[in-house]
């Protein structure tokens, strides 16, 4: 039975990693299922709090992360988030440390199962040596995975044939048997062919872990469902000769709307009620990728050009002295009858859920399009960094979001931002767009579908295989 079962999660320590694992752990013990999610304490402590009906179902492990010589990362720096990007390197060479105690608590609890996100490649002999089957669960769309992660692409003679350069990444993979615009252009080629196949202070390069990772575990499960990507699950299934199972999009049950009555969002929620349906576009661009201060001003000065209504959630940039410096001179005062910044954390659910809210301009990483398209809002396109361009350029192709233009130097202007805007949220030529994410909303916004019946299957293959 079910209730028998007990896996083990152990996710990458960034938040755009964590939080799917949560959310899988979350939907695995509604069905049942035992799950002992380990990560760091800091790192749990800003994690969703357990829903008390499955506290004796899901138990956060905490280890404290092992710390490095000269003091490299800063004290309290547990995730991506807390770190410059330049010493993300190091922050894995911490992580890498945490195989040792993970060892024994595997070696004590001996669980069903035990998933695995990219990067523990380590975790592969554990598994093995304590005869305890592996799943990797990919946080990414099965589109970005097929680009970026055929096994024969990632190491040896096969990368040198398949991916010798950035260039080859610029257009569709000679292993994609169907037509598809998904690829990276130029300037984005580079950063990624650098981030996935060049060596780093860990001594592994991230290619070398996921294709240990892919070769030692039993099956690859993805936060995917068939209704929005079947051809790509099928051909990542044949591409890694093992089970690939979608264990559909893991949507966040919709809030019920908060009384957010307190001051600040109290204010914006009023603000908000007074705004026309589908009106107001939503923008956010989390807080793994720091926006440098042009790139912050174009964005600005592109809203302001839109005449769109608009409700952006900021976090103060390092480079800002204080709130005022994180925008252009004068703008709030310019837009203050149709817009508002909320500087830091937001209620990003109940903002989207709002039927005020028409569209949203973001970064196109997989868990925001999932909630996003949950509400049926239409998609404005501004990738940055890893899977995010593929993302964009799949949706594009599906007919369900308009990409902000940019040069060939990947930089954007204020004009290709208020272009992209008013095409997908007002003008007649983006109207099948609107009407295609509204329609997006019955697979991403299907409770049911996503928690019945695909955890329901990824719950059947775990107890047949056990």
């Amino acid at each position: 039975m079910a209730e028998q079962l007990h896996i083990v999660m152990l996710p990458w320590i960034a938040f755009g990693h964590m939080i799917p694992f949560f959310q899988l752990s979350i939907d695995l013990a509604k069905a049942g299922i035992k799950v002992s999610f380990v990560s760091t304490p800091r790192n749990i402590k800003r994690l969703p709090k357990i829903p008390p009906s499955l506290a004796d179902l899901v138990k956060f492990v905490e280890f404290p992360l092992p710390s490095l010589d000269n003091d490299i990362l800063p004290e309290d720096g547990e995730a991506t988030v807390d770190i410059p990007a330049e010493k993300i390197e190091y922050l894995k060479i911490a992580y890498d440390l945490l195989q040792h105690p993970l060892k024994q608590f595997i070696a004590d609890q001996l669980p069903d199962w035990i998933i695995i996100d990219a990067i523990p490649y380590w975790m592969v002999e554990i598994a093995r040596e304590k005869k305890v089957p592996l799943i990797h669960f990919s946080v990414f769309s099965a589109v970005a995975y097929v680009f970026l992660g055929h096994p024969e692409c990632l190491v040896g003679d096969g990368q040198k044939r398949l991916r010798p350069s950035g260039t080859s990444m610029t257009s569709k993979p000679e292993w994609v048997d169907f037509p598809s615009s998904v690829a990276y252009r130029n300037h984005e080629a580079a950063v990624v062919f650098e981030w996935l196949y060049t060596g780093n202070a860990s001594g592994i390069t991230d290619s070398e872990r996921v294709s240990k990772i892919l070769h030692g575990c039993q099956a690859v499960a993805v936060r995917s469902c068939a209704e929005f990507e079947g051809d790509y699950l099928n051909l990542f299934e044949r591409l890694v000769g093992k089970p690939v199972i979608p264990v559909g999009l893991l949507p966040q049950e919709k809030p019920e709307r908060k009384e957010l009555t307190d001051g600040r969002w109290g204010e914006i929620f009023k603000w908000l009620d007074d705004q026309k349906p589908k009106s107001v576009v939503f923008v956010g661009f989390g807080s793994e990728y720091k926006l440098t201060r042009d790139q912050v001003y174009e964005i600005a000065h592109g809203l302001e050009l839109s005449g769109l209504p608009f409700l952006w959630a900021l976090r103060k940039p390092g480079w800002a002295n204080d709130d005022l410096d994180a925008l252009p001179s004068g703008f709030g005062e310019r837009t203050s009858d149709r817009g508002i910044v909320c500087m830091g954390w937001a209620p990003q659910m109940e903002i989207l859920g709002h039927p005020s809210i028409g569209g949203s301009l973001f970064h196109s990483g997989w868990g925001s399009i999932i909630e996003t398209l949950q509400f049926g809002h239409t998609l404005i396109l501004l990738p940055f960094i890893v899977d995010q361009p593929l993302n964009a350029r799949y949706l594009v192709e599906k007919g369900l979001g308009v990409e902000v233009q940019r040069g060939e130097d990947g930089s954007f202007t204020r004009d290709g931002v208020a272009e992209a805007l008013k095409l997908a949220m007002v003008s007649e030529e983006g109207k099948s767009l609107r009407e295609k994410a509204s329609e997006a909303a019955a697979i991403f916004g299907n409770q049911k579908l996503h928690q019945d019946y695909y955890i329901g299957k990824f719950v059947e293959f775990l107890e047949k295989k056990k």
